[in-house]
């Protein structure tokens, strides 16, 4: 049994743990896709979220040539590679989870892959779909300093790779995106509390035009922040990205003495990263406009990542 539109891209979510039971909720009812299968070498907990979305499932990818257009990929990072490649180089496109993959040798083997057989590679940097952060991008014009907290509860999960590639990622990319331009140097710092891998860090990014990033990321709160800071000649934008607020605040030069403060809350549409994340997906193998998140920009955020961590010395 498949679900969704009985027409339009075929798609197979594969790995359903945390991440993965969220794709297929979102992938079974959105509009323009048939949801054909899901994959877990778990069989028992494949054949639960098949349940749970009224689909077929499988233990392993052998099957699903000729079923399926499309996989989004939810499986730990170390398998990231192993499990995309194949698909690639079989036709089918793939949304894979944040990194894109362990290192950037493995992630340009994705690229050069989907380019070869005409397929998408999408990356799931989610937060750039978040309509908060979508909404102060648009505003954001040559910022001078950029200042970022996320921080958050242990999570029991991606414990397979530190801080940095689980929520620091999703800020670089941003970043990226906000300042473009190279990255002239980076200092960093971690600290491994409750694995032995960096649970919480910082780093401080100075890029070429002279904008300077500082960032903190953590695992190990008791409470959760998720907000981003751009400040940038005569303007500051503000996001929470936990709540999808935005405020915008900008100097009003007039004809007096005295400038003006102008600005406030901005309109925000809200609505769910994951879902639009997968719209765009969706729409990009159906031969829509490439990904928003594509195998390069994927790529880069990886490469700054592995900048991040080299500079906190953990190679």
């Amino acid at each position: 049994m498949t679900t969704g539109a009985s027409d339009g891209p075929r798609i197979a979510v594969v790995g359903v743990g945390h991440f993965g039971r969220h794709h297929a909720r979102v992938l079974s009812t959105l509009p323009g896709v048939r949801l054909e299968t899901v994959v877990d070498i778990d069989l028992a907990r494949a054949q639960a979220t098949a349940a749970e979305v009224g689909t077929a499932f499988a233990g392993d990818t052998s099957s699903l040539d000729g079923r399926v257009d499309a996989v989004t990929l939810a499986v730990p990072t170390d398998a990231h590679h192993a499990v995309a490649l194949p698909l690639l180089e079989r036709g089918i496109s793939v949304l894979v989870e944040k990194p894109i993959a362990r290192t950037v040798a493995e992630a340009d083997e994705l690229i050069a892959a989907a380019a070869a057989n005409s397929v998408v590679l999408a990356v799931g940097h989610t937060e750039r779909y978040n309509p908060a952060v979508a909404a102060a991008l648009s505003l954001v014009r040559s910022p001078r300093f950029i200042e970022v907290h996320r921080i958050g509860a242990f999570p029991g999960r991606s414990l397979d790779i530190d801080v940095v590639f689980d929520l620091m990622i999703h800020d670089l990319d941003i970043i990226l995106t906000a300042v473009g331009g190279d990255v002239a140097s980076v200092e960093a710092v971690g600290v491994p509390v409750l694995t032995d891998r960096a649970d919480i860090a910082n780093a401080r990014l100075r890029f070429t035009s002279g904008c300077i990033a500082n960032l903190t990321a953590s695992r190990i709160s008791r409470e959760q922040i998720r907000k981003i800071r751009f400040f940038q000649k005569d303007a500051y934008i503000s996001v929470d990205c936990a709540e999808q607020e935005v405020e915008g605040w900008r100097l009003a030069r007039g004809s007096g003495p005295v400038p003006a403060i102008e600005g406030g809350k901005i309109d925000v549409p809200r609505g769910e990263p994951l879902v639009r994340e997968l719209t765009d997906f969706v729409a990009a193998v159906a031969g829509g406009p490439a990904p928003t998140v594509d195998g390069a920009a994927g790529r880069r955020a990886l490469a700054l990542a592995e900048r991040v961590a080299e500079s906190m010395g953990a190679t």
